[in-house]
């Protein structure tokens, strides 16, 4: 941890980017030589260019300790890429951010995540969807990632909500701004049921050419991504690429073909991505103990169940099943099974999910 303040000031060094600064490390052998390595040999080291002196001037202005005293003093979190906390998943990615910054209440840790994204300009249909996924995963115990812009992936985060999950999101900007401005309370709700994350310093506005190195980082965090509504050239689509680079999962939500949010989606159907009807479709393709640890679901208390909700509880897991598979392996009449399925969710037995899926808490 000694080395954490000179990961955060080469980080911060106008011109030098993840790649470059993770170059830097690696050639001198520490964030603390490549801070302190002599000029002569940082404007010879091949590569750098013109941010050799950028380095140089940067270090002139500032000390890695004001840096961090400063970041404290405003509350904002930091992992290097060396600590434990770091997330696991976006370590193995070709070009990891060597700096997150962070404001929220929990950090992506193990468990399973996905990333949900889409177009900015999302139809009545992609936004229901959207969140209806996102409500579901979160209820089965998975975390929803994604950028807190406008449409789909603001859709994802409150669907996250509803479903009383974690949820993190990813800015191409500085974790202290909040874009777009309307999502000033959705920012802070997805602090209190996750965090907000940045590779970028505070302060930084939201640039264009800072979102695609963001969509890295949506997708680098998660197991899988979906894309749910998205035209033929859209930055969702940009993250479904990134997220094949990095070895990751790709669902897509098939649209009407006369709508021009669903060309993207349909054609990465035809690529070969995973066609997403309900949750049941994600939820399938991993192992149950993936799933975030049900210590932090609301605590459970021992109660004696009737006949009907033994049978229901036998006939549930921690993966969600269809109403008619319940009736048709439980064999109770419908009456005596609905009312089985309400008294065990009062008492937070199981779970509801959208499409009349259940599941096992």
């Amino acid at each position: 941890m000694e080395e954490k303040p000179f990961w955060v000031a080469l980080q911060q060094a106008p011109g030098l980017g993840a790649r470059r600064v993770l170059q830097l490390v690696k050639f001198f052998g520490s964030p603390r030589a490549a801070w302190q390595a002599p000029e002569k040999e940082l404007l010879a080291l091949e590569g750098l260019g013109k941010a050799a002196t950028s380095l140089i001037n940067w270090r002139r202005q500032v000390t890695p300790e004001k840096i961090m005293a400063k970041l404290e003093k405003t509350g904002i979190g930091v992992l290097i890429l060396e600590e434990d906390t770091y997330p696991l998943e976006l370590k193995r990615i070709y070009d990891p951010p060597p700096v997150l910054y962070w404001r929220g209440s929990q950090l992506p840790g193990e468990g399973l995540k996905i990333a949900i994204v889409g177009t900015r300009r999302a139809t009545v249909y992609g936004l229901k969807v959207a969140t209806e996924l996102a409500a579901g995963l979160a209820a089965a115990g998975a975390g929803v990632v994604s950028g807190l812009a406008r449409g789909i992936d603001a859709a994802a985060h409150r669907g996250a909500i509803q479903g009383k999950g974690l949820t993190w999101g990813i800015l191409g900007c500085g974790v202290d701004v909040i874009y777009p401005p309307e999502h000033r309370q959705l920012y802070h709700q997805v602090m209190d049921h996750g965090a907000i994350l940045s590779e970028f310093p505070p302060g930084t506005p939201p640039d264009a050419g800072h979102f695609p190195a963001r969509n890295r980082i949506i997708s680098g965090l998660a197991s899988g991504t979906v894309v749910v509504e998205a035209a033929a050239r859209s930055g969702a689509l940009i993250t479904a690429d990134l997220a094949l680079e990095q070895n990751r999962d790709v669902f897509a939500v098939p649209g009407p073909v006369t709508s021009r949010y669903s060309e993207g989606t349909n054609e990465l159907i035809k690529q070969g991505a995973r066609v997403v009807t309900g949750v049941a479709d994600i939820l399938a393709e991993y192992e149950p103990q993936s799933l975030w640890p049900l210590s932090r679901q609301e605590s459970q208390v021992e109660v004696a169940l009737t006949a009907a909700e033994e049978k229901v509880m036998a006939a549930l897991s921690v993966m969600p099943t269809h109403l008619d598979t319940i009736m048709a392996t439980t064999g109770l009449p419908p009456g005596e099974l609905n009312t089985a399925l309400l008294q065990l969710e009062i008492r937070k037995l199981i779970r509801r999910l959208p499409g009349g899926f259940y599941l096992r808490c």
